[in-house]
């Protein structure tokens, strides 16, 4: 089952010529999801191919380079004669701000647009094989995290082990590995435990939006196999980090290995550092390891199962 990231906006506050404002889509099995909503966004969407088809957007604040884009997206939208409605999710008191957004152009969409707020802790949207959980982030304005947790699946079926028990190949494995007992012929009983494995974990993508480093984004969720992390400026600006409510590429990656997640994207990287992150690379992996990258607007990342055979 495909979970694809596709990075549209790595950019900080100010746009380069080469990073637009921070946006995130992430495409599950046919459910696609937006994480902010940069100013362009919906250009950056036709630029990359990912559709419109998002039916949930969830905002990590309401900083104008995390949410301009959502009025041109909603009119581009609208323009596709969309009917599907829409819910965004946005940190509590912020619904005034996004409902503002939504009727910026002086009249709502025709289709239907939902707003929830959240608090940490709070499921933001359950769906049936996941659920995506805001939590707590600190930045200088209302603001919250997201993290897309997918629930544990079925262990592996040992057909191996069933048929020496005498199980009959056909529907009774299928039984058996949907946690339910079944009677062979001669009355014997097998039970899902003799031929079914430890449930497997799903996937987990953690996205903080900014923030400095805080201890909810390693306790939202185990071992997540994608953080993407506020990484707006290298250790030269370290205190300006700290004034300015965001991450460095160092801290980032302390975050990553407490919290044990397989890889880490720097992302809302400051335009001072316009085309050339070696030094968020280099500061990072000092920390993480190689596992730590620094995506490109358009940049496409694949997440495997983390026993990576599905």
């Amino acid at each position: 089952m495909s979970l694809r990231v596709t990075f549209l906006g790595t950019s900080g506050a100010v746009p380069t010529t080469e990073r637009n404002p921070s946006s995130v889509f992430v495409a599950r099995e046919g459910e696609e999801l937006l994480f902010d909503a940069g100013e362009g966004t919906q250009r950056q969407m036709m630029r990359f191919g990912t559709g419109f088809s998002v039916g949930q957007l969830f905002v990590t604040h309401c900083h104008g380079d995390h949410v301009l884009g959502i009025p041109g997206l909603l009119q581009t939208m609208d323009f596709n004669d969309r009917e599907a409605p829409l819910t965004i999710h946005t940190p509590r008191g912020t619904r005034r701000q996004i409902v503002g957004l939504v009727n910026a152009l002086g009249n709502r969409p025709s289709f239907p647009v939902r707003i929830n707020e959240v608090d940490g802790g709070d499921v933001a949207y359950r769906a049936e094989e996941y659920e995506v959980r805001a939590f707590d982030t600190d930045h200088d304005t209302r603001s919250a995290g997201y993290a897309l947790v997918e629930d544990d699946r079925k262990g592996r079926f040992d057909r191996e082990r069933a048929e020496e028990l005498g199980v009959p190949v056909g529907p009774t494995f299928s039984r058996l590995h949907a946690g339910e007992p079944v009677e062979l012929a001669d009355g014997t009983v097998v039970d899902p435990e003799q031929v079914v494995g430890e449930p497997r974990p799903g996937r987990v993508l953690v996205y903080t939006g900014d923030t400095r480093p805080t201890a909810a984004t390693v306790d939202v969720a185990d071992d997540p196999d994608l953080l993407i992390h506020d990484a707006t400026f290298a250790d030269d600006r370290v205190d300006r980090a700290a004034d300015t409510a965001h991450a460095t590429a160092r801290q980032a990656a302390r975050i990553a290995s407490e919290a044990g997640a397989t890889r880490l994207a720097l992302m809302h990287l400051s335009s001072r550092y316009a085309g050339d992150a070696s030094a968020h690379l280099e500061e990072a992996r000092e920390v993480f390891g190689e596992g730590v990258f620094v995506p490109d607007d358009g940049d496409r990342l694949e997440i495997p199962y983390p026993d990576a055979d599905g």
